[in-house]
Order: structure tokens, then C-alpha cells, then sequence
């Protein structure tokens, strides 16, 4: 390779590496209701668009994500200042290991690096959980390092190991693990169709509004009109936006993005 080759293909991936973040200006349909435009599949030990077993299917103007292969859908542009609007619902089905566990999923904003970088499915990124009374919470879906890491006003006492948002609380920060919403029950069980007292998820099989509004690393998260979850800053603070196959079928019938006011 010559010199100017090796010079012009620095200067590509240096591009590259701080591409902007597409700016949303006006609504843009993430989902289309027709199929996956704007999107690419990611499926564990398969990879890339590969999807035999139709994990991820439109029809009807419907997105369901059957679970039964973990993965996720992955915007194909980055993101980092818009309102998330969502509207989903569980369809009862659970597969393998979470046959009889809560139902799972779970979005996650600001993804960053390899498809499957984390536990061989997803990116990095900082999650707004989708889960059997837990929807809302935050996990920080990284590697330990301080590359990865959310800040949040929480609660004095923790449940379990996990902080508790407080919007009266200090502010922590985390660079792995979780912070829950502020009404999870202190008595949460993995087992399927768990509710607790403050929940605010529809029944199952009910149809949920989820609003993330992502601000650089300022993230709100609103379930059914209700403020469950923010944070003050994270790291990284843009990035792709991926919608996860985690054991458990659920349907869309939104993903949108809107401008902040």
C-alpha cells in the first residue's frame, strides 16, 4: 500500500470515528408499520440479517419480536437528542431459561461498538428495561470500565444490590449494574406475570406508552404518563438505538422519534 493510500484510508475511518449524530429535526417513523427500513437484526451465534427462525416479523402494521433467539434490532444511523415514543405490549410467549421467568426486553439508547460486544448479543449502551415490574429501570449494558457509566439521583437504602431512583436523593454513578425505578417492589421475584403494588405496566397483553427522552446523557423515562426513571448524565452520551429478543414475545406498534422542545 502506498503512502497516499495508507494517508486516505486514515483519514476515512478517522471520519468516520466522529460522524455526527443524525440531528432530529422532525418526527421520524423508526418503524414504519410496513417493515424493518431504518433498522438491521442482530440474532446471538447467527449475526448480521441472518433470521431463520423469524425472530422479528411486520405484518399489519405490528412488530413482533418473538424472543424465542436472543438479539435485538439495531437502528442503522446514531442519535443523541430526541423523544423516544414507544407503544407495546406483551404476547404471553417465553422461551428456554425463561420459560417461567418475567417477560423480558428492554431498549437500549447510546449504542456503541460491536454488534454482540456484549455478552455475545448486544452492543454497549446504557438500557430503559422493558421487564414484568421493572419496566423503566436503567442498566448499564458495558464492560466495568468507566467508558460506560450512569449518574442518577437515588434512594438511601438499595434493593438488594441495585440503587433506587430518588429525584429528592444524591446523585451516584454506576458503571454496571442497575438503577430501578422508583417504585419497584422491594419484594420482586423473577417469575412470570409478577406485579407489584406501584406498578404502573398495563396487564399483560395490554397496550403500554413508553417515552424516553434522551437528552446527550440526560435520559427520562415515562411508562403509561408517569415519570419512573432519570438520569443527569451517562457515558456514552449517543449512539445507535436497539430494541431486544430476550426470551419473551413483544409487540410494537410505535417507535418514533421526535425533536426536543
Amino acid at each position: 500500500m502506498t503512502f497516499r493510500s495508507l494517508l486516505c484510508l486514515t483519514l476515512l475511518v478517522s471520519s468516520a470515528a466522529i460522524a455526527e449524530p443524525v440531528a432530529v429535526t422532525g418526527k421520524i417513523d423508526l418503524f414504519n408499520g410496513k417493515n424493518l427500513d431504518n433498522w438491521y437484526t442482530f440474532i446471538r451465534d447467527r449475526g448480521k440479517n441472518i433470521d431463520p427462525k423469524k425472530v422479528f416479523t411486520v405484518a399489519d402494521g405490528l412488530l413482533t419480536i418473538s424472543g424465542e433467539e436472543w438479539g435485538c434490532i439495531t437502528t442503522t444511523e446514531e442519535y443523541d437528542a430526541y423523544k423516544l415514543v414507544t407503544e407495546w405490549r406483551w404476547d404471553g410467549r417465553t422461551y428456554g431459561n425463561r420459560v417461567d421467568k418475567t417477560r423480558d426486553s428492554g431498549i437500549v439508547v447510546h449504542s456503541v461498538g460491536e454488534d454482540g460486544g456484549y455478552s455475545n448479543v448486544w452492543m454497549f449502551g446504557i438500557e430503559c428495561q422493558i421487564i414484568e415490574g421493572g419496566a423503566g429501570d436503567f442498566i448499564v449494558v458495558g464492560n466495568g470500565s468507566q467508558d460506560f457509566s450512569l449518574t442518577a439521583k437515588i434512594a438511601e437504602e438499595k434493593q438488594g444490590s441495585s440503587f433506587v431512583f430518588d429525584p429528592k436523593g444524591k446523585e451516584e454513578t454506576i458503571n454496571g449494574g442497575r438503577i430501578n425505578w422508583w417504585g419497584r417492589d422491594a419484594d420482586w421475584k423473577d417469575e412470570i406475570n409478577f406485579r407489584g403494588a406501584k406498578d404502573v405496566e398495563s396487564p399483560m397483553g395490554e397496550w403500554n406508552h413508553m417515552e424516553c427522552i434522551v437528552d446527550g446523557g440526560a435520559i427520562t423515562v415515562y411508562l403509561n404518563g408517569v415519570l419512573v426513571n432519570e438520569s443527569v448524565a451517562s457515558k456514552p452520551d449517543n449512539g445507535k438505538i436497539q430494541v431486544q429478543a430476550e426470551g419473551a414475545g413483544i409487540i410494537f406498534r410505535k417507535i418514533e422519534l421526535h425533536p426536543l422542545k
